[in-house]
């Protein structure tokens, strides 16, 4: 189910973020549209997305972040995401490379912007896997041209499981990951959307009416 709000990004951020200055709204691209998928760690955004993207269809891109976390198991630089050493995510941070950048779980993640403008001028929607915050900085950004979007789980205790299953993270990691999952959930008021996933054909079905509403 999805639930529309208000969008109302004057909260106070409680993570290390910094976002990337000198943007303009007026001088973003009015074609495309910024599809952000969020969700707490293990929510299952990544498996939604890639069901979104499975009918290639011409009209949706993906936006692949860098990080400076290393690949896990079956990840592929470039694919998966863009990994980077700490000091190669700092030059292109001083090179106004990112939309918007974060430490995440003791990891830098952030979002090139060159491609994104790209496909937003040739009138894509840009599928973006970020978090709740660097959401609602997109937010800021590109104001109606941004649509964001919240994935649930359907209780606290379903996510535990999902983290217990995935067998990549520590006890201490998976405890931290629970807590930073209410402080999100906390803030999907600000998202235009927020779906409950119950069902992974429910959800992927329910975020593509969602975009559907857009064309």
């Amino acid at each position: 189910m999805s639930r529309s709000y208000d969008n109302d990004s004057n909260g106070n951020e409680n993570r290390d973020r910094e976002t990337m200055a000198g943007y303009d709204s007026a001088g973003h691209s009015k074609n495309g549209y910024l599809v952000v998928i969020s969700a707490p760690s293990g929510g299952g955004k990544t498996t939604l997305i890639r069901r979104l993207l499975e009918n290639c269809e011409a009209d949706f891109v993906y936006s692949i972040s860098a990080t400076t976390r290393g690949p896990r198991p079956g990840e592929q630089h470039g694919r998966d995401y863009y990994f980077l050493s700490p000091e190669e995510f700092a030059a292109r941070t001083c090179e106004d490379g990112f939309i918007e950048w974060a430490r995440v779980h003791g990891n830098l993640y952030g979002t090139p912007k060159a491609p994104v403008e790209n496909w937003m001028a040739a009138g894509k929607f840009v599928f973006m896997d970020i978090d709740v915050e660097g959401g609602i900085n997109v937010k800021n950004q590109y104001g109606a041209r941004a649509i964001l979007i919240f994935i649930q789980p359907p209780s606290m205790a379903s996510l535990r499981d999902r983290l217990l299953g995935r067998n990549s993270d520590s006890p201490e990691a998976i405890k931290t990951r629970l807590e930073n999952a209410a402080l999100e959930m906390q803030k999907a008021k600000f998202y235009d959307h927020v779906v409950v996933n119950h069902q992974l054909d429910d959800t992927v079905a329910e975020v593509r009416a969602i975009i559907n509403q857009y064309r």
